[in-house]
């Protein structure tokens, strides 16, 4: 896709973000609301990474690094543009941040049930390590 534009997303994009997850994701996280994703790209201002095709938003991912790991979240393509590149552009914006700020390995959180991103993934040269699990705990803030 030449006309693909691939970008950090601002502030001003997040509304839309949040919009297009609603069509074009799967699952949801604690941290999907204004609030968490204002707080991501205000921590790091690259790790929300958008495609564009004609102006209009057609994929994103987080590619998120704490100076030791690669982590990639919300890998998400609009469902009229899938297998089409949008995705692969994606990763690959990511794996060059992550190999510019020094990462070694990208891991991905990928639902179990989501076959089609299970080809996606490892079309783009991704396995699951069935050795591991993810474990979570809610947190909330303290009380004033």
């Amino acid at each position: 896709m030449d006309d693909l534009r691939i970008r950090s997303a601002s502030p001003a994009d997040l509304d839309a973000v949040l919009a297009f997850w609603k069509v074009a994701a799967e699952g949801t996280s604690i941290s999907d609301d204004r609030e968490g994703v204002e707080r991501l790209v205000g921590r790091d201002p690259g790790a929300l990474i958008l495609a564009e095709l004609d102006g209009a938003l057609a994929g994103t991912v987080i590619a998120g690094f704490d100076g030791w790991r690669c982590h990639l979240y919300r890998l998400a393509v609009h469902p009229d543009l899938r297998r089409r590149g949008v995705g692969a552009a994606l990763l690959a914006a990511a794996e060059e941040r992550f190999v510019h700020l020094g990462g070694r390995r990208g891991d991905a959180m990928v639902l179990e049930r989501n076959a089609l991103a299970h080809h996606a993934w490892r079309a783009a040269g991704y396995a699951p390590e069935p050795q591991w699990r993810r474990w979570v705990k809610p947190l909330r803030p303290s009380a004033p």
